[in-house]
């Protein structure tokens, strides 16, 4: 399995030994205000199962190894080239340009390793800060979903952000990159 590195970052597959760090990024509400819901400890262990069989979804940890959150590209079912971006840090990890160090080590990982042609991406419209990191990347927004998703029992928009591989190909030179894989 792939072990990703960045400057400051190591982005390692799941193991079992993570359980406890994907609970606590999982169950804190400040995390999930943008994502989902909060589940109970036995969805949540369902989805962590899930993580661990990725061999395209990482932890994100420092430079001592502590986990700070994670990513992961989802390969479409319906066409192999294609994959949705998603990625979480815990609060304490925001603000510091570690989403921004880990998106860019994910999309030229997908398009470099895994051949995909496409990164697509899902935000709920108030998520301000992750739809200027997709764009600060290059990703478009290319539609957005009025009131499409529920949260918490609020309706909110979705916009949908796309990156296709020969803009990323244009926008990313290897000295700017500060990774390898």
């Amino acid at each position: 399995m792939a072990i990703l590195t960045t400057r400051r970052l190591r982005l390692s597959p799941f193991n079992k030994s993570d359980w406890p760090f994907f609970l606590q990024l999982r169950q804190n509400h400040e995390v999930m205000q943008f994502m989902g819901e909060v589940l109970d400890e036995a969805a949540i262990g369902a989805i962590f199962s899930r993580r661990c069989n990725s061999p395209a979804i990482f932890v994100i940890r420092d430079e001592n190894g502590t986990p700070l959150g994670d990513i992961g590209l989802q390969i479409s079912s319906k066409n192999p080239h294609e994959a949705d971006v998603g990625y979480a840090l815990l609060p304490e990890a925001q603000g510091q340009g570690f989403a921004s160090e880990a998106l860019c080590a994910i999309c030229d990982f997908g398009f470099q390793r895994l051949g995909l042609w496409a990164i697509n991406a899902w935000v709920l419209g108030d998520n301000h800060a992750s739809a200027r990191l997709l764009e600060k990347h290059g990703f478009i927004r290319t539609q957005v979903l009025t009131k499409a998703y529920r949260l918490n029992g609020k309706d909110y928009d979705d916009w949908v952000y796309r990156l296709e591989e020969q803009t990323w190909m244009i926008l990313s030179r290897p000295e700017n990159m500060g990774y390898s894989t």
